[in-house]
């Protein structure tokens, strides 16, 4: 998809200066994957403490059946 934006230069040069990613497009789409990944990540954290967990971790962490 096509989409003109203004983005500040500056911001942008130091982007892709630090990702090493070849061209601008490159860089806002690493961005906005980034910042999806960011705002899932966030997401799970409110699901913290609703879950009830049962099991045996030390057992899980040396059976050697997996």
């Amino acid at each position: 998809m096509r989409t003109s934006i203004v983005i500040d230069e500056n911001l942008l040069t130091e982007a892709k200066e630090l990702s090493r990613l070849p061209t601008k497009k490159k860089v806002v789409e690493e961005a906005i994957k980034t910042y999806i990944a960011h705002l899932k990540r966030k997401r799970m954290t409110k699901l913290f403490g609703t879950v009830q967990w049962e099991g045996d971790l030390h057992k899980m962490r040396t059976d050697d059946t997996i």
